[in-house]
């Protein structure tokens, strides 16, 4: 769906109270969000509880959402806010072996799913989907978040930018920073 679809479907959602519209929005993003979400927490059951906290909030905000803006970095925004509030509550960021969690996978056969591009060519085939669930829970959540919405949400840098509400360059030299720090606690040549 193109951005101008989203657009008509915000406005007929709200100047007509068109049900329809906001559920053909919902259906459009209701996976991705709840992916990054996974990708984030690790936990199915928590994930599927903010996920929805995020689409009630998107529901509640929908009428203040500034239509000049993009839709889904603004809604990925929600999710990455809740997500957060959710590491505040709990003090602490708990990320169960990805390889064992419900739902989509990162990881098949020891291979993480959905990389294409060049961060995966210095990975050794040796690398155990273990090696790379322990690289991934100790880059710090920023650093992660930033790492999930590149590789597995494909949000550009300047959506990212406008999820964590950072300029380019902070989100740029932070890709830099957690990719340098994958390699380097999987001891991968740099």
């Amino acid at each position: 769906m193109d951005k101008e679809e989203e657009k008509q479907l915000i406005t007929a959602y709200l100047q007509t109270g068109d049900k329809e519209a906001l559920d053909t929005l919902i259906k459009i993003y209701l996976k991705p969000v709840y992916n990054f979400i996974l990708r984030l927490l690790g936990s199915a059951k928590d994930a599927e509880d903010l996920t929805q906290e995020t689409f009630l909030k998107m529901w509640k905000n929908l009428k203040k959402f500034d239509q000049s803006r993009d839709f889904k970095p603004w809604l990925y925004q929600i999710a990455k806010n809740i997500c957060f509030d959710y590491f505040k509550r709990k003090k602490e960021i708990v990320f169960s072996d990805l390889a064992a969690t419900e739902g989509e996978n990162f990881f098949i056969d020891g291979e993480i799913v959905g990389l294409d591009n060049p961060l995966v060519e210095w990975m050794d085939t040796q690398i155990t989907t273990e090696q790379v669930s322990q690289a991934l829970k100790n880059l710090p959540g920023i650093y992660r978040t930033i790492f999930v919405l590149y590789y597995f949400q494909q949000l550009n840098f300047r959506e990212i930018a406008e999820v964590l509400k950072e300029p380019l360059n902070t989100v740029k030299s932070r890709h830099r920073r957690a990719v340098f720090m994958l390699k380097e606690v999987l001891n991968a040549p740099k």
